[in-house]
């Protein structure tokens, strides 16, 4: 029997921009799936970025459920940066699918992707591995290359999120790319930043929307 495609496959990928009201559900369901996560006995500041990801990822699910937003919260995969790669050459921590998205451009791989890392603003290894191993995996077209925004998570392990922001900002500082640096934003009633980066031609930059989360244990977060 042959199924019956409203229309056939599109050729290539289609670019995915997201509308301002989609990225505010991502940034909402991010922040009410950590209220969720952070009351776990096992997220702490000695938790590793894995089991906090995964509590995240569970707590998103369940905010999901009550909401009208139709977001679908998959497991952390491997993925393929183009399509003329073979094998994977990454690993999305929380990819998400959006129904609409799908339908319109058939499009099978992650329609937004969040990558998540363990940040302090005093620990400048760590805030280099945020910058070196989150932000550039996007700029480099790693993840979210047909992706107009990217969304990163950052575990606050000690001080403030503003510090946090702030040490990103001091690496990039450091290696001369304060173009690169992360800004505040009112999208939402929380704590988020964000920030734009170049690309290789002829892809467009990206925008990265950037959630500072305080984890158990951390005063001020």
């Amino acid at each position: 029997m042959r199924i019956p495609y409203e229309t056939p496959p599109a050729l290539g990928r289609e670019f995915i921009e997201l509308a301002p009201e989609v990225v505010a559900a991502i940034l909402l369901t991010v922040n009410a799936g950590w209220q969720q996560a952070d009351t776990a006995v096992d997220v702490n500041t000695d938790a590793g970025e894995v089991l906090m990801t995964e509590r995240l990822r569970d707590g998103m699910r369940n905010a999901l459920k009550n909401s009208s937003w139709k977001l679908i919260v998959l497991p952390g995969t491997e993925s393929r940066s183009k399509s003329t790669v073979v094998l994977p050459d990454g690993r999305t921590d929380i990819p998400l699918m959006m129904i609409e998205v799908f339908l319109r451009t058939q499009e099978h791989d992650p329609h937004a992707i969040i990558e998540c890392k363990r940040i302090a603003g005093s620990d400048r290894h760590l805030c280099r591995e945020y910058v070196v191993e989150g932000i550039d995996r996007f700029a480099s077209g790693k993840y979210g290359e047909n992706h107009a925004v990217g969304f990163m998570v950052g575990y606050v392990l000690s001080g403030t999120a503003r510090e946090a922001a702030a040490g990103i900002n001091a690496y990039l500082t450091r290696v001369s790319r304060t173009g690169d640096h992360l800004e505040s934003t009112v999208i939402v009633d929380t704590n988020t930043w964000f920030s734009r980066h170049t690309r290789v031609k002829p892809s467009d930059p990206i925008g990265l929307h950037h959630t500072l989360l305080g984890v158990a244990n951390v005063a001020g977060g």
